[in-house]
């Protein structure tokens, strides 16, 4: 059987079907790089799985998970300064959190060289919006490269890291989810064993590394002057390509819209031009001057915001060009993944003369399938036991987490949500000149650390009346059950656990409670105690993953079967665990009797205390 870690460490040449994420690692090995940090978030965190396949004696750089995206930002650039090729990755709405810091690099010389690897995520398949990062880079004077496929993903890497570390600056590869995900035969490079330096590199000469008034002009010049040679060096190695099929008609693309152009010119006889863009920031403008002077028509086909377009229309218009120039004709073209049913929806709203011939793929009909908790989570416990406590007119303030999910039916715990930690200081600003509403905030333990520890200060600092409740399941669950500092461990090895309590009683949290989420009766007491203290109260609602528990208990041959049963004699049919406890092991068959389905059934037992005539009973296996 192929082992992830041994294809990762072959030194040869040879191919292997990847995703865009384990190609991105094999491209980390053959550049040398030394230092990789990260937070986790889809969709990059197999960048992490594949890197932890690689025994730690073996792995040829240093990869820490770091407490957040600003802080992994801030190692990775330290590990550049000191002359070490570093590398940071994560998903989009991560680079809001990094921004601070991330707004500077481009100011700076990055001695080592570093790569910024975004996965941004159109389609919102696991992030709050559609955030589109390309306007961070030119926000910040920092080059994009975009790959389209695993095979240059894995190339693009390569190529950035050289780049960065000839003109000692930062260089974003922007990976999108399909990209990512996508499988695909790739092509690798036998790669030169090299040893890291362990001599500080860092020289205040290289500098200066203070942005202060007298010196940020100089700096902001140089990070312009980089750009422009940016773009010298990438056009002679043409990232850029050019598909000639004859036509005065072209479409200029990118990433996965090329792929699913592609898709969509299958059919077609009369195929347009296409001149896909590998390097999406700065604009290599030759090229562009060239393929809009050689066609009557141009179509710019990219998802979400219309920058390609702006730009492109920029340099049409400063150097007199006519051809007409079709961007976004209405909103629907800004929002959503471009699948190849959109790209030919858009194409023949385009050009109908040569796209309308083609049939446009129908959508089918999928039953509505909602996203929810796993069974046993203590989330659903937790939730059941706090919504009986509250009254109907308080306010539940969410988080981001796999406790996100109880927005929905039937909990409808979490009525807003901005970004991960916001929850305790959005709460504290619904609390105030509010005398009557209860405020109960939602928080996850590794968001906790993330960032909402500032928050916490502030609501003790300036006596905010709030609940906050956190829901400790004991890792970052969401994102693929990564180690925070609470657990005693972190990628690479055991450490100090960083208690959630202690951290709270050092930071001046007066009204600590604790309890195991399971505990129904007491958590709901302890919710209505709170609701009569003036202040800012902590509630911690213990219990482990259940997924990631049972998984531990399988690899280590502990596991036993468990599982639930109701007893028809007794049942009712009040639907309880059903409608209000809402375990998806509860089934109804075609008479209305309820059942549990014991493929998902992990046989916790926390729905047994829900049962008003206590038909849910333990089945002894």
């Amino acid at each position: 059987m192929k082992k992830m870690g041994d294809m990762l460490l072959r030194n040869e040449n040879f191919s292997e079907i990847v995703i865009g994420n384990t190609a991105i690692v094999r491209a980390m090995i053959e550049a040398g790089t030394e230092i990789v940090t990260s937070y986790p978030g889809s969709p990059t965190p197999e960048i992490a799985t594949a890197i932890s396949s690689i025994k730690s004696e073996k792995r040829p750089f240093y990869f820490e998970f770091s407490t957040n995206e600003k802080v992994a930002t801030e190692v990775s650039f330290g590990a550049s300064v000191n002359g070490h090729l570093s590398t940071v990755f994560f998903k989009s709405v991560g680079l809001n959190v990094a921004a601070d810091s991330f707004v500077q690099l481009a100011l700076l010389e990055l001695i080592g060289g570093m790569v910024i690897i975004l996965g941004d995520d159109p389609g919102a398949n696991s992030s709050q919006n559609e955030q589109d990062n390309r306007h961070y880079a030119e926000m910040t004077y920092i080059p994009v490269l975009e790959p389209s496929t695993p095979q240059e993903a894995y190339e693009m890497y390569i190529e950035a890291t050289k780049i960065s570390k000839k003109m000692k600056m930062p260089v974003i590869l922007r990976l999108t989810t399909h990209v990512c995900h996508a499988k695909q035969k790739v092509h690798f490079k036998k790669y030169e064993i090299k040893n890291i330096s362990k001599q500080s590199k860092f020289d205040k000469k290289n500098g200066p590394y203070i942005p202060i008034t007298s010196e940020v002009f100089n700096m902001k010049k140089n990070a312009l002057l980089k750009l422009n040679e940016f773009k010298k060096i990438t056009s002679e190695k043409n990232i850029n390509k050019l598909f000639n099929n004859n036509s005065k008609k072209g479409i200029i693309t990118m990433g996965v819209p090329y792929l699913s152009l592609l898709d969509v010119l299958e059919e077609v006889e009369n195929k347009p031009d296409i001149l896909k863009l590998g390097v999406v920031y700065p604009l290599e403008e030759g090229i562009i001057k060239s393929f809009l002077n050689s066609h009557d028509e141009i179509k710019i086909l990219e998802e979400l915001d219309d920058i390609l377009e702006t730009n492109i229309k920029r340099i049409a218009y400063d150097n007199k060009i006519y051809t007409k120039i079709m961007g976004k004709f209405d909103i629907n073209e800004f929002i959503g993944e471009y699948t190849p049913d959109k790209v030919q929806e858009i194409m023949n709203n385009t050009w109908p003369e040569i796209f309308q011939s083609i049939n446009i793929n129908k959508k089918i009909n999928v039953p509505k399938r909602p996203a929810q908790m796993c069974p046993g989570c203590g989330h659903r416990s937790a939730f059941y036991a706090i919504k009986k406590a509250l009254n109907s007119e308080d306010i539940t303030v969410a988080d981001i987490g796999c406790h996100t999910l109880g927005y929905l039916p039937p909990y409808e715990m979490g009525e807003v949500l901005l970004s991960m930690g916001h929850s305790i200081s959005t709460g504290s600003g619904l609390s105030l000149f509010n005398e009557k509403r209860n405020i109960v905030s939602f928080l996850g333990d590794s968001t906790f650390f993330h960032a909402a520890i500032p928050g916490i200060i502030n609501a003790v600092f300036n006596k905010h009346n709030l609940t906050l409740i956190i829901m400790e399941n004991g890792t970052t669950a969401m994102t693929g059950h990564q180690d925070h500092p609470a657990v005693g461990s972190n990628f690479n090895e055991k450490t100090k656990e960083i208690p959630l309590k202690k951290v709270l009683e050092g930071i001046g949290v007066e009204n600590i409670f604790e309890v195991d989420a399971y505990s129904q009766n007491k958590l709901f007491e302890i919710i209505k105690k709170t609701s009569k203290i003036k202040g800012l109260k902590v509630v911690i609602a213990k219990h482990p993953c259940m997924l990631k528990f049972t998984r531990e208990q399988r690899k280590k041959g502990t596991y036993k079967n468990r599982h639930v049963f109701i007893d028809q004699n007794i049942c009712n049919n009040s639907n309880y665990c059903i409608e209000d406890f809402a375990c998806p092991s509860f089934q109804k068959d075609d008479k209305g009797n309820i059942w549990v389905h014991e493929d998902l059934c992990i046989g916790d037992g926390s729905c047994i205390q829900t049962c008003p005539t206590s038909a849910i009973k333990p089945k002894n296996n």
